[in-house]
């Protein structure tokens, strides 16, 4: 069975350190500490001393001071790595933490994932190809010598580095290495860790290389792990579940977050905060517990970008440069059939369809398979139809030889309503305003990815209001753009209403707009 030892880097809250180790090796695991030498020196000695009873703790031989962005962090790592391998030579694999970092699964669990998955679980994608890299340097952080601190020493590291670029003193990336970039938190095979070992005592022109780099913890042992490991033994993924803001920040984890947390597909999570001492405290119970089964719903990246995004949607309104001159033709009549229960709409422009011979698209800008005809490429992706979406709708009326045309959007795509109601086209709007049970918006949040089939009850009854008003702030924001073209048919109003408010959209007789209407389940779901 798996034996793991724990790799923690840390450098504060001792309290914290020893409560973690003492969790992690109840269950039969290891822990190999390296406490940041710059740190409280009274805080070092009493880590020391609470966990020297424990044999299944040991600690890196030399301590490093380390710093954000420095090789310091690898030195520490490897310093550690080498004092787990000999202190625990039954230890099957080694798993980097850091002090924020908990388990949301059992070691039961933990132990038998890693059984199953003969594999090196280490995020790495190639440094110069990938956009892994959102801001800041890319390949100056390994072409040019860093030898200072951009946090400590600002002024000494950006003017070593433009001194390099000024005399062109760019070097190469190691011949036979392809440079990997990807998070710092891994969890490897002893046998892989033990070759990362040999290769550091035989390539010393890597690691020189390595040790001047700019963030190596990114770089250094998802390149190693690339070198040196068959790619069909290597999953590129962390086992540890983090979460960056839409400002970069990581994301931390409170009370209120346990069962999100215990439902995505990763053993660990990072960071639980500080003060969230009952998370804290149901977490350390559970990595101990046995006979536990988790139902893996995944949601939590989206439902957190969902919800944070909330506050600050934002739209476009202007029109595109590719745009400016174009039009679907002033004759024509485009009809736009809106609504968020896509099979109510689809009812109805299959009725349209039928009692009317106006050819009709469903949800052509929100989904792939929308059968879409032939039209030389521009129907392929979702992002070339909206970014040329003008020229696509102008192709369609060429395509079916009409003057009038049905399309269906969602009540989301408030910039395309506006962008396609502003052409010289008549352009009409039929908004289909439904009733929403709390099934539907289970469903509706799993059909998303903000929910999957075993979110907790309990998040799901937090969500739905959110989704709720969100489907209300949808609505809103289409009346108060205040179309000149626009009817609303409710699913609440009597059928006589509603046939009107069809007959007066279609421009047809009350008799057609009755036939149109006339299916009894059009609202069902």
């Amino acid at each position: 069975m798996a034996k793991i030892a724990y790799i923690l880097l840390c450098h504060k809250n001792p309290d914290a350190i020893i409560a973690q180790a003492g969790q992690l090796t109840a269950a039969g695991d290891c822990m190999s500490i390296h406490f940041d030498a710059r740190a409280n020196p009274a805080d070092y000695r009493r880590i020391r001393t609470e966990l020297a009873g424990n044999p299944n703790v040991t600690f890196a031989r030399k301590r490093v001071k380390c710093g954000w962005g420095e090789w310091s962090l690898v030195r520490a790592s490897l310093n550690a790595i080498e004092a787990a391998v000999e202190a625990f030579p039954l230890a099957t694999h080694f798993y980097m933490l850091s002090g924020d970092c908990m388990a949301i699964k059992t070691a039961q669990y933990v132990h038998r994932f890693l059984d199953e998955n003969d594999k090196d679980f280490i995020e790495s994608h190639d440094f110069f190809e990938s956009n892994w890299i959102k801001t800041g340097l890319k390949k100056d952080r390994l072409i040019y010598r860093h030898f200072f601190n951009e946090r400590n020493n600002p002024w000494w590291f950006y003017t070593s580095y433009n001194l390099q670029k000024r005399f062109g003193m760019a070097r190469e990336t190691p011949h036979d290495i392809q440079v990997m970039i990807g998070s710092q938190w891994w969890c490897l095979r002893r046998r892989t860790i033990e070759r990362i070992l040999e290769f550091t005592r035989a390539r010393r022109d890597v690691m020189l290389f390595f040790l001047t780099t700019w963030i190596p913890d990114e770089t250094f042992f998802q390149t190693l792990v690339r070198h040196l490991i068959p790619e069909r033994e290597i999953e590129n993924r962390t086992l540890t579940f983090l979460m960056f803001s839409d400002y970069g920040m990581p994301v931390t984890f409170y009370n209120d977050h346990y069962d999100m947390l215990l439902a995505q597909d990763f053993l660990f999570a990072r960071k639980i905060s500080p003060e969230a001492l009952k998370l804290k405290e149901r977490l350390g119970q559970l990595y101990a517990a046995e006979g536990i089964e988790f139902r893996v719903s995944n949601e939590g990246r989206n439902l957190y970008t969902f919800l944070t995004g909330r506050g600050r949607v934002g739209r476009r309104f202007a029109k595109r440069f590719w745009e400016a001159e174009s039009t679907l033709g002033p004759r024509r009549e485009l009809l736009l059939v809106v609504c968020k229960k896509w099979h109510v709409a689809k009812r109805l422009v299959d009725q349209i369809r039928r009692e009317t011979d106006v050819p009709a698209v469903e949800y052509l800008f929100n989904e792939e398979s929308a059968g879409l005809p032939d039209l030389g490429g521009i129907e392929k992706t979702l992002g070339k139809r909206t970014r040329h979406r003008r020229a696509l709708v102008r192709m369609l009326f060429e395509h079916f030889e009409t003057e009038r045309l049905v399309l269906c959007l969602d009540p989301a795509d408030l910039d395309l309503m506006q962008d396609l109601c502003s052409d010289r086209a008549t352009t009409r709007l039929l908004e289909i305003e439904c009733q929403y049970s709390d099934d539907y918006l289970v469903g509706h949040a799993r059909r998303v990815g903000l929910a999957g089939e075993h979110t907790p009850t309990g998040t799901l009854d937090a969500l739905l209001p959110t989704i709720r008003n969100d489907l209300a702030h949808e609505a809103e924001r289409i009346r108060d753009a205040d179309f000149s073209h626009y009817w609303l048919l409710r699913e609440t109003a009597p059928w006589s209403e509603n046939t009107e408010k069809i007959a007066e959209f279609l421009s047809v007789s009350e008799e057609q707009a009755a036939r149109v209407m006339s299916i009894d389940y059009l609202f069902s779901d």
